[in-house]
């Protein structure tokens, strides 16, 4: 039990570790492709809790690390939870990057607007859906090529493994 609880720990922080180093090298400004390409492969690996953990501790190190705001978690947390959910009720690649797309690229985006609204104290020029259209485009993005290398991934022992450590 013990020897599983450390696995799952180790498995965890690399992928909070990928995700922060992969996130900035191919990013578009206003869009973060990488974070959802890791959102799907997240949603595939493991449950929605350690989802929820994993995206958490990604958002605050890239935040502290790269000084961007808190769009990092917006974005982010909603869309690695409920990919991580629609592939465990349907056991399906493709639906992951479905919760990728309605929890970042609609429910994040929209929250991200009075959460930028408490961190810039200014609504001035800003309104409801001005995330909507460069989370849905990077959800598109980032969301096709994480179901492309989950369904690869799933096809070798090792990474079945793993996953298994989540159930």
């Amino acid at each position: 039990m013990k020897h599983n609880n450390l696995l799952r720990l180790t498995v965890s922080a690399l992928l909070v570790a990928t995700d922060v180093v992969v996130s900035p090298l191919f990013r578009i400004e206003g869009l973060a492709p990488m974070s959802s390409v890791m959102n799907v492969i997240i949603g595939v690996l493991v449950d929605p809790l350690y989802a929820l953990i994993i995206t958490m501790m990604t958002g605050c190190i890239r935040m502290l690390i790269f000084g961007i705001p808190p769009l990092a978690l917006t974005g982010a947390v909603f869309g690695g939870v409920l990919a991580s959910l629609l592939y465990r009720f349907t056991k399906k690649v493709w639906m992951s990057w479905v919760g990728e797309i309605i929890g970042t690229g609609i429910i994040g985006s929209l929250l991200s607007y009075p959460v930028m609204i408490l961190f810039t104290g200014s609504g001035n020029g800003m309104y409801w859906f001005i995330y909507t259209p460069r989370f849905l485009f990077a959800t598109l993005i980032g969301g096709f090529a994480g179901t492309f290398i989950s369904m690869i991934l799933l096809k070798q022992r090792r990474f079945i493994e793993i996953k298994n450590l989540f159930k």
